[in-house]
């Protein structure tokens, strides 16, 4: 294994593309690199599905340079005509990688809406998960839209206020009052700490969020995420969610 893979897909990508783009002159050296690199792209399934034959059925150089030596190099000898072939092949998945965070995040809120209960948020939560590779940052932001969402839905149904200034902590600690979750409400010092742990928690996706998820502009010097991080914020949003919902619904429930 090396330790010098980049963490982030495109990054990857890239170097797949600069390691197959000598290879097309013959130059194999990099094969151990570009099969942990393909082994790592071709574990997200919306990758594999974007990346070219040739990739895909290469597993290491000695392949490619199989397939690539049958590839045309012009008339003037040189190796541009393969150099394209693969910059052409790749242009998919990078595109895609270039552009993963300029979908808009309204749809999380739309499909949690459409079925507010714990189903609805399971479907949010699996297809956040499901872009933690491709997308650790928007995953990061996928996750904070969806505790939000989940928040205000709350608040509206159980006559809370809020502006459009709140944060989310902000959010969580109106729904908690409202719902007899706050730790300030509850005695019996075992629930004040599982209840104070799930506001550090919420607190804790707001600040992860505002450091490295895709909503804010980030210098040089900020934090990128790994899909380990996305996965861990993805599934602590979707378990507070699910938390929320069920409290409400059993709230509901009771009222006369």
């Amino acid at each position: 294994m090396f330790d010098d893979i980049p963490d982030t897909s495109l990054e990857q990508a890239r170097m797949l593309e600069n390691i197959l783009l000598a290879a097309c002159e013959g130059d194999r050296s990099q094969t151990g690199m570009y099969m942990q690199l393909r082994g790592v792209l071709m574990g997200d399934e919306t990758l594999k599905a974007l990346l070219p034959q040739f990739v895909r059925t290469s597993r290491d150089l000695n392949h490619f340079w199989s397939y690539a030596k049958d590839l045309p190099t012009g008339s003037s000898g040189h190796w541009e005509k393969r150099r394209r072939h693969v910059r052409d092949g790749l242009t998919p998945v990078l595109d895609f990688l270039e552009n993963r965070n300029t979908a808009p995040v309204d749809s999380v809120a739309s499909d949690v809406l459409k079925s507010f209960d714990p189903d609805g948020v399971h479907a949010v939560w699996s297809r956040a998960l499901e872009r933690r590779h491709a997308d650790p940052e928007g995953a990061i932001t996928s996750a904070r839209t969806l505790l939000e969402t989940v928040c205000k839905h709350i608040l509206d149904e159980t006559g809370g206020s809020y502006t459009d200034n709140d944060d989310l902590p902000g959010l969580y600690r109106a729904v908690a009052l409202k719902l007899n979750i706050a730790p300030s409400q509850h005695a019996e010092e075992a629930f004040k700490r599982i209840l104070g742990g799930a506001t550090s928690v919420v607190e804790g996706l707001g600040s992860l969020r505002n450091k490295i998820g895709d909503a804010h502009g980030k210098g040089k010097a900020a934090v990128r995420p790994a899909p380990r991080h996305a996965q861990l914020a993805v599934n602590l949003a979707g378990a507070m969610a699910t938390f929320l919902i069920e409290t409400w619904q059993d709230l509901a429930s009771v009222k006369p």
